[in-house]
């Protein structure tokens, strides 16, 4: 491989002056840039990146630790990131860590052995909790996502007992009183949160729970289907269904079809995410939208901050969410 000193020989110029303008082209004035990048392509150069890291000490990469890359949410959240990334010339490893923690453990080991400059989670682990000397800093993190109870560490959620709430008003605002709430993996947060929610909202309005309209699932189609089909089998059925998100809300679409019955004339059927499938699914699909491409992008600066030692206006940043009301959900039937 040509090395720097053919490139400065090609160009007429110093070795200095070639690795300013490859590291500060804006220094340099445009004739000699375009003399050196011409070069740079005639002795086909490429940077020693092992002493580029470690004059710098940053290897621009970042770790990602996804709990499941087939959620279409978590795809996006991934499209974020790789976006605000690549825009600051970052590599991502992306890892599909299925929720195991050795395998979220090891990806961290990267950060602490400087083979990446930080992480961002997508769950509420802290897979830097049982590494390292006790008492040493956090390494950059960023939690996205879920909430993590690590208080040095930035986070990035939605206000999920609000969403959830908001959804369950708009379902009794249409009549309904017997509810299903298909949730999310037991011991998630964002489990718990939009349980809160639904409840919240029922209280409120003089409905008293009923635990045999809770159901669980696990943010697949099947476990949507699956639960749909529990909740048929109540001696008195639901007239609307809150899915805590569209995944398995389409489960339980299908499976209420097979069951002879119409959404939303029969059962309504909400969802949470607004993934892009929900306004093209039959009927089209009430949720709750949230930013999911904003949580990559935002995840992304708050630890790119680190880097920097730069303050954040907010440690704990909340993203917005919107109601959005499509065919899926209508006034019970009478």
């Amino acid at each position: 491989m040509s090395n720097i000193r053919k490139v400065a020989e090609l160009a007429g110029v110093s070795v200095a002056t070639v690795s300013r303008t490859l590291k500060m082209p804006e220094r340099v004035s445009p004739l000699t840039r375009d003399r050196v990048l011409a070069a740079v392509e005639q002795a086909g150069y490429r940077p020693n990146l092992m002493a580029v890291q470690f004059r710098s000490r940053k290897t621009r990469n970042l770790v990602v630790l996804v709990p499941v890359i087939a959620n279409v949410f978590f795809a996006r959240v991934i499209s974020g990131i790789q976006e605000a990334a690549q825009a600051i010339d970052y590599r991502v490893l992306l890892c599909d860590t299925l929720g195991r923690e050795e395998v979220e453990i090891a990806y961290a080991e990267l950060v602490r052995a400087h083979q990446a400059d930080g992480l961002i989670q997508l769950r509420a682990f802290d897979p830097f909790s049982s590494s390292g000397p006790q008492g040493e800093g956090l390494p950059p993190m960023v939690n996205a996502c879920e909430i993590l109870d690590v208080p040095p560490c930035p986070t990035l959620r939605l206000d999920n007992r609000a969403a959830a709430h908001e959804m369950t008003e708009h379902l009794l605002g249409l009549g309904h009183r017997r509810i299903g709430l298909i949730k999310g993996p037991q011991g998630s947060p964002l489990t718990r949160e939009r349980i809160a929610g639904y409840e919240d909202a029922l209280r409120q309005a003089g409905v008293a729970p009923d635990p045999t309209l809770l159901c669980r699932g696990n943010f697949t189609l099947q476990s949507g289907y699956d639960a749909a089909g529990q909740l048929l089998g109540n001696i008195e059925r639901p007239t609307a269904i809150f899915c805590e998100n569209d995944e398995m809300a389409i489960g339980a679409i299908k499976r209420i079809r097979e069951a002879g019955l119409g959404v939303p004339q029969d059962i309504s059927v909400a969802g949470f995410d607004d993934i892009p499938f929900a306004a093209f699914c039959d009927p089209p699909l009430t949720t709750i939208a949230q930013p999911a491409e904003a949580f990559g992008r935002y995840a992304v600066e708050m630890l790119v901050a680190q880097f920097a030692h730069q303050p954040l206006e907010t440690a704990h940043l909340v993203l917005p969410h919107q109601l959005v009301i499509r065919g899926s959900t209508a006034a019970v039937a009478r």
